[in-house]
Parts: C-alpha cells; structure tokens; sequence
C-alpha cells in the first residue's frame, strides 16, 4: 500500500470512491440479475401450475381427451398410479414419462424439477410441475413441462447489457468524482498557495472561501490564528526593545562610575554600584517573571488555598519605615485559590507604586463582594488621568510624571500585577481615591480548607 501514499490527496480519494461504487454496482447486478431470473422462473412456474390445475378439472370432470390441449409451448403428460402415461400434449413423449421415478417424487411433493430438454428434443432446459388428482388406484399425476430458453436468453442479455454498461458508468462516475472532488479541494489549494506565500513574505492572510462550510471555518480560524501570532510577534519586538533600552542605562551607569574611578586611580563607589547592580537585578527578575509568565509556567498557576488577610498584613509590615505610612483596614479572614508568592507579588508592586507617588498615607483594605474577593490599594497621591489608566497596564508605560528614572522604575511593575491577577481569573482596575488613585484587585472568593 506504499504506492497509495505517493498519490494526492485528490487521486486518493478518487480511488477509493471509485473501488466503492465498483462493489457497489458490482453487488447491485448480481443481486438485479438474481432477482430477475427468480422472477421470471417463478412467473413460469405459476404458469405450468395453471395449467395442471386446468387439466386436474378435466380428469374430475371426466372429460380428459386423449390429445390435451394446451397454450404455448408446454408438455403435459397425465400419468396413472402406476407411472402410465394416460393423456398426453401434442409434442410430448407418449410412451416415457418427462420425470424419472425418483424426480417424480419430488414434483409430487410439491417441487419444481428442471431437466434437460432433450427429454423433449428442444434446446435448453425444461421445469416440470406435478400437480395430483383423485387417490388410490384413480391417482392421477399431471405433468407440466416448460421450457425456460426464453427465461434464460432473458437473463442472459441482462447480464451482456450489465457487462457493457458497468465499466461505462463506472468510467463516468470516476470522471464525475474527479472534477467534483477537484472542485471541492480548490478552496484547500488557495489555502496552501496562501500559506507558501505568508511563508515567503511575512505578511499577508488565507483567503476564505464563500459559504460556511468546514473549509470556510478553517481559513477563519487559521487567519485568527495568524493575527494573533503576528501581535505576539510584534509585542515580542517592543518588549526586546524596550528591555534593551532598559538595560542599556543601568550598564552605562556601571561602565562610567567603573571608567571614571579607573581614570581618577581611585576605587569605585561601592555603594553607587550596588544600587545600579540591584536595579538591574530587579529589571532582570521582572523581565524573566514576565518571560515565564508569556509561556505558561506550570509554576505560575499553582493553585491552593490563600488567606488574603494574613497575607496582606505581611506584604504590608515590610513598609514599616517607608516614606509614607501604609494603614491596613482591619477585615475577616477572606480565601482564594492561588500561588501564594504571585499574589504577594501582586500586592508588592501596588503598595510600592502608591508609596512611592502618595502624599502623606496609603490605605490597604480587603472586603469580600458576593462570590470575589476584593484588595484595594488607595494613595493621596496626584493620580493618573482617566485617559492613561489602561495605557498604564501596558509594558514600559511611564507617564510625563515617572519618566525620570531615579525616581520610578521601568514601568513594568503593574504590567506584572495585571499579567498574575488574570492568570488567578481576576482582574484589576484603576479609580479616583479622592484625592489620589485607588487600584482594585478582583478575586475569586473561596471556602476555607477543612482544618481553617
């Protein structure tokens, strides 16, 4: 069956619809010819019967003649108990029954026997009936004999117009499922001369044939499919860019402090390097969470029971001596499912945007609203307009405000925030404090665990 795979697609379904219909009609001639010979055998038998059941009338009747007439073609013989030929049919045998002793038998028991016709000197074969009159020693058995040359010329020219018509119209129908499965394969082959030509060029889409067949689904698919690779592959981009250029001012920052020490002959300023180096630390490890983040790390959605409460009190005790006081609102204890160490991250990343931007307090509250858990983080700080605060979930966004970068960072703390809290099926949203910005986060509430 190698040779099998070396045809197209095309070629090989042709193929096998074309074996299919060749059984097919194969089967449907030898079933159509079977029928028509048991038809006509049949109508042939009931006609010989006929006629004995006339014949038996006339031996009740008692007017049987010596010679019987009869219609067409047949041979009747009416024989004796003793095997006798009493009356017979003009052409048939006077002296020796159509049937021997032992097919005799059988007609009597109501089967039809067929013989040769040289019983009766005709070409072809010959069906006998029997049909039974009287009892005893006036036992009469009449004997019907038909020939059946025209049943099988019948059949035989059935059989010659199947022979020639069968590879016809199997030819035709081949034809006919070439073309059409051509036909239905044209919109797979513009879909492949499209693919060849995104591959070649970069660009560009499958075209999507008419109606809403499986075909018109998959070009559908496949060009969404292609919109979303071609964002991701620009996001991609930007975020290589942006991090490049991220990085670039830390590593300068370090190879100037290192040349101008190197220059001056005097050691370098550990201090200056060590914020640079752990500025660059954090970048990196921002840069690497958002990398595994975008790939799905099985880490990253580790599932298990969270208390918000006890972890906002701990994310918040590390802010003990801040610029700003960070005020926790006393809560009940409130569940979710979740990584533990992303969700303090989560946390991390708003107090420190609100310390680093509020006036005098940052408040920390959690509350629990139907079926989510809500953590909200509110700062009296300038805020950011209504316009920018989508923008600001975006990848190195920094507003006119935070782009001096001794005084905020890369701006990818709260594209963090808002890449954990939806892979925990939350969300996260940016209001007015009144004065300063209230950041939301929305989580699915959960039960508490058995032992809790």
């Amino acid at each position: 069956m190698r040779w099998l795979h070396h045809l197209s697609l095309r070629g090989r379904l042709v193929l096998i619809g074309t074996l299919g219909l060749a059984v097919a009609l194969a089967l449907g001639g030898i079933l159509l010819v079977a029928v028509l010979q048991l038809v006509l055998l049949r109508s042939v038998d009931t006609g010989a019967r006929h006629t004995g059941e006339d014949v038996v009338q006339l031996i009740e009747a008692g007017d049987l003649p010596d010679t019987l007439p009869t219609t067409g073609t047949q041979f009747v013989q009416v024989l004796n108990d003793r095997s006798q030929i009493l009356s017979a049919s003009i052409g048939a045998d006077r002296l020796v029954p159509l049937l021997r002793p032992e097919e005799l038998a059988l007609a009597q028991g109501g089967v039809v026997v067929q013989v040769g016709g040289d019983r009766v000197g005709i070409n072809g074969d010959l069906r006998v009936a029997a049909t039974r009159a009287g009892s005893g020693a006036q036992a009469r058995t009449v004997l019907v004999g038909v020939p059946v040359r025209d049943v099988q010329q019948s059949v035989l020219t059935v059989e010659r117009a199947l022979l020639v018509a069968y590879p016809l119209l199997l030819a035709g129908l081949a034809v006919l499922g070439w073309r059409v499965v051509g036909w239905t394969l044209r919109p797979v082959e513009a879909l492949r001369a499209g693919a060849e030509e995104i591959t070649a060029t970069r660009t560009g889409r499958l075209p999507v044939p008419d109606g809403q067949d499986e075909v018109h689904r998959l070009a559908v698919t496949l060009n969404d499919m292609l919109d979303r690779l071609d964002r991701a592959r620009t996001r991609q981009r930007a975020f290589v860019a942006d991090a490049a250029h991220e990085l670039r001012s830390p590593i300068a920052s370090l190879r100037t402090q290192l040349e101008v020490a190197e220059h001056l002959g005097e050691p370098a300023p550990s201090a200056d390097l060590r914020a640079e180096v752990d500025r660059l630390a954090g970048l990196v490890d921002d840069l690497l969470l958002l990398a595994r983040a975008d790939e799905g790390d099985p880490a990253l959605h580790r599932r298990e029971p969270v208390e918000l409460a006890a972890l906002l009190a701990g994310t918040a005790a590390g802010y003990t001596g801040s610029r700003v006081p960070v005020l926790l609102s006393p809560s009940d204890p409130q569940w979710t499912l979740g990584d533990p160490a992303g969700l303090r991250r989560v946390v991390d990343n708003l107090l420190s945007n609100a310390v680093r931007y509020a006036g005098t307090r940052v408040t920390l509250s959690l509350r629990r609203a139907g079926q989510r858990v809500l953590v909200a983080v509110a700062d009296d700080g300038p805020g950011i307009p209504p316009a920018d605060r989508d923008r600001v979930f975006q990848r190195f966004t920094r507003l006119d405000g935070a782009r001096a970068r001794d005084g905020g960072g890369a701006g990818l703390g709260l594209a963090i925030v808002n890449q954990l809290v939806r892979m925990h099926g939350g969300s996260v949203g940016l209001a007015d404090a009144g004065p300063g910005l209230l950041a939301t986060v929305n989580l699915p509430a959960a039960s508490p665990p058995a032992d809790q």
